[in-house]
């Protein structure tokens, strides 16, 4: 079959590279499918709209303004325009391309007159939205928008016709599921499930030696014997990183654990600023790191961290939770009281849920933690991982309804 995939992750071209989307498109290639993928190309890069090919795969890169990392304005004027520059690059370069099936995530939710153009001329494929963001509301509830505004009126709008056009909607959890059918009424059940964050793994994954992990340990100027607790990924809103500082100045002294936390994004300059007024001794802080070297250091600690601020009212379930699981590591979701990650994290015994509004629940449960089988815990996790949210299970959910 011939698979479109839109996306705006820019990082799609590194197809070999691991990634939920990257392992999800080699998987339909590798499955004997023509897959074929259109991403932005944003005016920062200087390059020009064309079609590249890498390891069987069609990339159709389309020139765009900056949507990500820039001004309000030209961002959104980049989203308005994104809709007519997809069309007319699938027009002119995939136009004599029959797809039988439309693949495509959110962020962001303009691609509507996309799908409405390709399946207009593919009037037999199935168009499948994977679900990763519920917007507006997350603006709504970060506080950036309010329900009476135009703007959020506008998304609502685009929002529920991307609902409409979509012959199934894959969610990341059961409460995913439960929320877009409670908010939306008119949307069938029978076309909205679970289809995951996924990951490509090898079943021969092991664990790092003990020798290693001292080794990177040392290279990070990081405690040998102590458990190490690491928050990683992206610093924005979302992440709550006001509260998570707060969390970090409860345990800033302590002697039997130390806390990493890596990454960039708009909030980190105040955690750089809140190491470097208070050098917390149980405390690290690292810049954006490059990929093999973050997987390494993820793997040299004990326990994932995940926060999330908790004014959402909807359930997110950031793919940071994925990576964690792979690397046998036991969770705390610290997280809004609508997700369910730090639910199933308890229940299928891999972690423990904190609400993101108690910095003494939070001091608790990384004590409930560190009285654990840390080691049983991260090993329920893997399993956990290796039967819900493998590459596999995805392309299955999805394919499910073309046999």
């Amino acid at each position: 079959m011939n698979i479109l995939f839109l996306t705006m992750v820019s990082g799609i071209v590194h197809i070999e590279a691991s990634g939920i989307y990257t392992d999800l498109m080699r998987k339909f290639r590798d499955e004997g499918h023509k897959v074929y993928i259109v991403y932005p190309r944003e005016r920062r890069e200087g390059l020009s709209t064309e079609v590249t090919h890498q390891q069987g795969i069609q990339l159709l890169g389309v020139k765009t303004l900056n949507v990500t990392k820039t001004n309000v304005i030209e961002k959104g004027i980049g989203q308005i325009l994104l809709e007519s520059q997809f069309k007319s690059a699938l027009k002119r370069h995939f136009g004599n391309i029959s797809f039988d099936m439309i693949l495509y995530s959110t962020p962001p939710i303009t691609f509507t007159e996309v799908i409405e153009y390709i399946k207009k001329h593919n009037p037999k494929a199935m168009s499948y939205l994977m679900l990763k963001d519920i917007f507006p509301q997350n603006a709504v509830d970060l506080g950036m928008l309010t329900k009476n505004c135009l703007l959020y009126k506008f998304f609502r709008k685009k929002e529920k016709k991307l609902y409409r056009i979509s012959d199934y909607i894959g969610c990341m959890s059961p409460a995913n599921v439960q929320y877009v059918l409670k908010h939306n009424p008119e949307v069938n059940p029978a076309i909205v499930e679970i289809a995951p964050n996924s990951y490509h793994v090898s079943y021969q994954l092991v664990k790092q030696d003990v020798a290693a992990v001292v080794n990177i340990r040392r290279k990070y100027n990081l405690p040998i014997g102590k458990p190490i607790f690491i928050y990683g990924g992206n610093m924005g809103k979302p992440q709550g990183i006001p509260f998570l500082i707060e969390c970090m100045k409860a345990v800033k002294e302590r002697e039997d654990c130390h806390f990493v936390v890596v990454g960039d994004g708009t909030e980190y300059p105040k955690l750089d600023a809140f190491m470097r007024g208070g050098q917390p001794k149980a405390i690290s802080l690292f810049n954006h790191l490059p990929k093999s070297d973050y997987d390494a250091l993820t793997s040299a600690c004990d326990v994932g961290l995940i926060f999330l601020d908790y004014r959402f009212t909807f359930p997110n379930y950031p793919s940071r939770l994925l990576p964690y699981l792979m690397e046998r590591k036991p969770i705390i979701a610290v997280t809004d009281s609508n997700c369910d990650m730090g639910t199933l994290a308890e229940e299928n015994g891999y972690g423990f849920y904190c609400p993101s509004n108690s910095v003494t629940t939070f001091v608790e449960t990384i004590e409930k933690m560190l009285a654990s089988d840390i080691r049983k815990l991260g090993e329920n996790g893997y399993q956990f991982f290796l039967n819900n949210y493998t590459v596999d299970h995805t392309y299955n959910a999805v394919m499910k309804h073309l046999k």
